[in-house]
């Protein structure tokens, strides 16, 4: 059940990751670089400072409005 649970927020944080880059960049080829590589592209997203003053939320919900 452990991995089922880990599996599933990996997923999740991964499509996260693909919703900020669609965001910011709206290129196919950054989302193909991007699913291979997400881990380190959020990080990166982190530590740019891409995702402060509240742009976390609001990125998906932009998706959803």
């Amino acid at each position: 059940m452990k991995s089922r649970d880990t599996s599933i927020l990996y997923l999740v944080l991964g499509v996260y990751s693909l919703m900020i880059n669609w965001y910011y960049n709206h290129s196919i080829i950054y989302l193909i670089i991007s699913y291979i590589f997400w881990p380190v592209y959020l990080i990166y997203e982190l530590l740019i400072g891409n995702l402060a003053h509240g742009m976390w939320k609001e990125i998906p919900l932009s998706y959803f409005k």
